[in-house]
């Protein structure tokens, strides 16, 4: 009689899977919870500790690390000196394993928990038995997956076919993508200071990447480029893949990456005495304001850049209402993200076929201080990875932020450039921002000249008849010359705030003086390549 050994956490399935085994004349041997569940579903259960002939010990941490139980896992059944061995000892052997492990992600998630309580929920016994068994899955069946269960009964039945092979081989790596997604969680947890930090340490020297695919992607950047979307394995869904998507197409690659950058365009803004919008083209906004209404909020971050705001991904604070659907609805619009909708602005936005529709969950949305849950920013190269802590938003201009000029801003200017700077982060290198009134009106980006980024904040501002005049200026990086500082004087602009720390610093601080200028250094830099 073929022998099953079976311990599960996630228990969905298995009575089901267990009472087709036995039909099927398997005998089943399980431990603790599984066992207790299986016997009071009527079923028939040898305990493994009558299997091994050895009681659970220590609280239960011990009760499959046995010969008898790994004897028979790993017993080749084409090697007959292995099969001698396993009858000189006694012991029978073991043909599937079901198995899945403690739930320690789950139990870290939270946050609220002690070290011994974490440590209590990495599982040994089960990634032991799960590794043996995939590793000899030519004669051992590996399930880690209750999905599975149907498939292997099925397989049973079709008896020694062609593709039963290519079933336990698949069964079997998806195990070894398993246990390294559970060490994964655990080594990701083991290297934050407290276990349960906000921003997670990066990984340390060596480690271990779980990557899960949430849907295939039509194409990449280009159609001819293949593309797929995987989230972080080793914790529950954060950021992008905690998006609720309530209508529309599925996300492409291109979406994907703005809806990423509008995420980081309003986390300044969370939480504000304002609503905020950001309008974000290709990855870098197009348009950014704050206002008493989200609606208010969304006129004003079309204003900088209609033409640019065409087929655009729109990122808002505050929940939205029906007069926000109606005005959206005018424009082509790929993406909304916002933390709700009335049931009116659903029923509008909907008779748009192809918006996608999408509503943070939990993890997805930054927090109150405007963080986002994920701490780990991933960036790939050719032939490598790179990681860095995420940004945390750029709040560092107030009234106590160093002015090197001989005039301090306004407290006009100071509320405008608070609103720069914060909207600056998120606009891609070299950056200047323009603003008034709490509203982006010229923005510069991806330029290799400083200069150059001012001219074009400056042009596209007068394109859409706005003064600049009396504008204030955000830049990502300090000035390396004064060029930048002249231009910006010239037409009109009257305060500027940026991170200082140039070679040329008392140039760049002459030259705001000489044109009446008050300058802010905040001491951080916001390059977003």
């Amino acid at each position: 009689m073929p022998i099953a050994l079976v311990s599960v956490s996630d228990k969905t399935g298995i009575e089901e899977f267990c009472a087709g085994l036995i039909a099927r004349g398997w005998e089943i041997a399980s431990t603790g919870g599984t066992m207790r569940v299986l016997r009071a579903a009527g079923l028939e259960v040898r305990g493994v500790s009558d299997l091994t002939g050895h009681p659970e010990m220590l609280g239960g941490r011990v009760k499959t690390l046995h010969p008898r139980v790994h004897g028979g896992i790993l017993a080749r059944r084409e090697v007959a000196d292995d099969l001698d061995q396993l009858a000189a000892h006694g012991m029978a052997p073991i043909d599937l394993v079901a198995v899945n492990l403690y739930p320690f992600r789950e139990t870290v998630a939270g946050g609220d928990v002690t070290l011994g309580e974490a440590l209590e929920q990495i599982d040994i016994g089960g990634p032991t038995m799960l590794r043996a068994s995939a590793k000899n899955h030519p004669s051992v069946w590996s399930v880690c997956d209750p999905a599975d269960y149907g498939r292997v009964l099925d397989a049973l039945d079709a008896g020694d076919v062609p593709e039963r092979p290519k079933l336990r081989r698949e069964l079997a790596a998806k195990v070894f993508g398993h246990t390294a997604a559970y060490d994964a969680a655990i080594t990701r947890y083991l290297t934050r200071p407290d276990g349960a930090g906000d921003s997670p340490d990066l990984p340390a020297g060596e480690t271990v990447a779980s990557l899960l695919r949430v849907q295939s992607l039509r194409y990449g950047e280009n159609p001819d480029q293949k593309a797929a979307f995987f989230r972080d394995g080793s914790s529950p869904p954060r950021g992008i893949p905690a998006l609720a998507q309530l209508h529309g197409r599925e996300l492409s690659f291109n979406n994907i990456l703005d809806v990423d950058g509008a995420l980081t365009a309003i986390a300044p803004f969370v939480s504000g005495a304002q609503a905020a919008c950001a309008i974000l083209k290709h990855s870098t906004p197009c348009g950014l304001a704050v206002g008493a209404s989200p609606l208010e909020a969304y006129e004003k971050a079309l204003a900088c850049d209609p033409v640019s705001a065409f087929g655009s991904v729109i990122a808002f604070t505050d929940p939205l209402t029906e007069a926000v659907a109606e005005a959206l609805s005018r424009n082509f619009v790929e993406c909304v993200v916002a933390p709700g909708y009335s049931e009116g602005a659903l029923r509008l936005l909907r008779e748009k076929k192809n918006i996608r529709i999408l509503q943070p969950e939990a993890g997805a949305a930054p927090d109150a201080n405007g963080h986002l849950e994920e701490g780990v920013e991933v960036r790939g190269v050719r032939g490598g990875v790179l990681l860095q802590a995420a940004p945390r938003p750029a709040r560092e201009v107030n009234r106590e932020a160093h002015v090197p000029t001989a005039r301090a801003p306004s407290d006009a200017e100071w509320d405008d450039l608070a609103f720069a700077w914060s909207a600056v982060q998120s606009v891609k290198s070299n950056a200047i921002l323009l603003a008034r009134d709490g509203a982006s009106i010229g923005i510069g980006a991806g330029q290799m000249s400083r200069v150059d980024s001012v001219e074009i904040s400056i042009r596209k501002a007068r394109a859409q008849g706005f003064d600049v005049a009396g504008a204030v200026l955000g830049s990502d990086a300090f000035f390396p010359f004064r060029d930048g500082i002249d231009a910006a004087a010239a037409a009109g602009v009257t305060a500027i705030a940026q991170p200082g720390g140039s070679k040329r610093d008392a140039e760049v601080i002459e030259a705001a003086d000489e044109h009446g200028m008050a300058m802010v250094f905040t001491g951080r830099r916001l390059f977003r390549h």
